[in-house]
């Protein structure tokens, strides 16, 4: 069985769309994890506001997974 053009790019739309989010929320999460140690360095009882913190963009990943299978569901 012979893929069609429109088939591959539907594939590559998705890819596109969790890498994103991804390269996104590690960037946001580097710079957060930043601020979040040295914040940290000064006040210790900071430790688990700044892990929150850090662990909030890993949401963005699952928004882009979230798109990634509304364009797999709706293209199929």
């Amino acid at each position: 069985m012979a893929m069609d053009l429109s088939t591959g790019l539907i594939a590559l739309s998705s890819a596109v769309a969790i890498a994103t989010s991804a390269f996104a929320a590690a960037w946001a999460e580097k710079a957060i994890g930043v601020a979040a140690i040295g914040a940290m360095a000064e006040k210790e009882e900071l430790f688990g506001k700044g892990l929150i913190l850090t662990v909030i963009p890993e949401t963005i990943v699952i928004f882009g997974l979230v798109i990634a299978i509304m364009i797999l569901g709706i293209a199929g």
